[in-house]
């Protein structure tokens, strides 16, 4: 009888293939709905004074402004409600029936926005509508961010999660951008007088495909290695555990904090560099909408063009490390480019942008994957969302309004920049108390 030896390479080989595939999969999941959220974010903040016009027209155009923008902040509102919701259920059911479902109740909000009446139409019910729908956009879009990112970090192979969680702001600012590419063609191709009765509600419109396709590729998705491998051995322990906001609170006190500050100027960044600045540059610095739109899209370009960089970097040289430069060019820069932004041809401020974008793509590139390493598996979908969402609620939804508010009060134009330094200046002492997290397995 003849004996045959097993060839391991001939059982690692298809193990391995299979992981890659289940990787790119993941990676592309991540992606989708991400994308679609901040497409509509983009839609929604490039297309302010025609949202403005169309549900707030009774005002002057600087307070319906302000109002449009309020709308845009209420709906932050309800992230930290969302985090815990997604996260318990991220962290108890699986992180793919959490973003299964975060991506269909989004897209479908999103969708509803695009087939509201206007204040013509309904009167004060076109914005009561409006804010009850970005409520549920606000709620359904918490676990996106948080959801994609720890589910990459799990996924992710030793030494490159920072590469593979930079996915998930690349993902962001490709909705952004391709939000202001579709904005810049609608702006084009349409009469204003179409723009303002239908034109606006397109990109809003194109939500129900994308969020079909990318609940469709959830679907099809294994959960993470590390969730079930969690799974596993909770089914050997006695006993119901703590819910994961109880464990959160009770036991990862700190970790909760420092991923509060730190996300704090990804926040407030992350909406003035790349949501806000085209309304700034038109209605502050006297930009033409055209102008305005390609500066915010060479920054956008910028971000996403150096963000898979900075993500890889931050895994060779750690996180804290790239955090704490970034926080540091905020605060020495900051205000120089603002200043320089008055009065400065295109070009100028197309340099401005890029460096913004490249600063930002730094923070960014690296903030997913640091606070998805702070939390271990039974709270990382939790601990990542809550931290993340409070801080957008209080910053980042908050930034647009903020930054209108602070130059009417002010008079100065100089005041986003200000507020600006101030998000960095927290981020930098709290990642100064944070331990380096870059070269460490995934805490269980």
């Amino acid at each position: 009888m003849s004996s045959t030896t097993l060839d391991p390479s001939a059982v690692a080989g298809p193990t391995h293939n299979a992981e890659r595939q289940a990787l790119r999969k993941a990676a592309r999941a991540s992606f989708m709905g991400n994308f679609v959220e901040w497409f509509d974010y983009a839609a929604y903040g490039y297309l302010a004074t025609i949202i403005a016009a169309t549900f707030f027209p009774q005002t002057d155009k600087t307070t319906g402004l302000l109002a449009t923008f309020a709308v845009f902040a209420l709906s932050f509102l309800v992230r930290p409600l969302g985090g815990i919701v997604w996260g318990h259920f991220g962290d108890r059911h699986g992180r793919r029936n959490a973003l299964s479902w975060s991506i269909l109740i989004m897209s479908v909000a999103t969708f509803c926005i695009g087939l509201l009446p206007g204040y013509a139409q309904i009167g004060l019910w076109a914005p009561a509508l409006l804010l009850l729908i970005r409520l549920v956009q606000g709620f359904s879009a918490s676990g996106e961010y948080a959801g994609a990112a720890a589910f990459l970090a799990e996924y992710a192979p030793p030494g490159r999660r920072g590469l593979y969680t930079s996915i998930v702001p690349a993902s962001t600012a490709a909705g952004l951008l391709f939000g202001a590419a579709f904005v810049a063609v609608l702006h084009e191709l349409l009469s204003s007088e179409a723009l303002h009765e239908w034109g606006w509600r397109l990109p809003f419109l194109l939500a129900a495909p994308f969020g079909l396709v990318g609940r469709y590729i959830r679907m099809s998705l294994q959960d993470t290695p590390k969730f079930l491998e969690m799974e596993q051995r909770l089914e050997h322990k006695a006993g119901m555990a703590p819910t994961p906001l109880r464990e959160l609170l009770g036991q990862h006190r700190r970790s909760l904090a420092i991923g509060i500050g730190v996300t704090c100027l990804n926040a407030v960044a992350f909406y003035l560099l790349l949501s806000y600045m085209p309304t700034y540059l038109s209605s502050e610095m006297g930009l033409s909408e055209r102008d305005s739109f390609i500066a915010s899209t060479v920054s956008l370009a910028t971000y996403i063009g150096l963000i898979f960089l900075m993500g890889r970097l931050s895994d060779r040289f750690g996180r804290k490390t790239m955090l704490v430069v970034a926080s540091l060019l905020f605060l020495g820069l900051t205000v120089p480019l603002f200043r320089l932004l008055d009065g400065q041809p295109l070009l100028v401020i197309l340099a401005i942008q890029i460096c913004f974008g490249a600063i930002l793509a730094m923070n960014d590139g690296t903030l997913p994957c640091l606070l998805a390493e702070i939390f271990p598996t039974r709270v990382r979908f939790s601990g990542f969302a809550l931290s993340f969402n409070v801080a957008n609620a209080l910053f980042g939804g908050t930034a647009p309004f903020i930054a209108t508010w602070l130059i009417q009060v002010t008079g100065s134009k100089l005041a986003p920049a200000g507020y600006l330094l101030a998000a960095a200046l927290v981020a930098l002492v709290a990642m100064l108390m944070c331990r380096e997290t870059a070269h460490s397995a995934l805490e269980d």
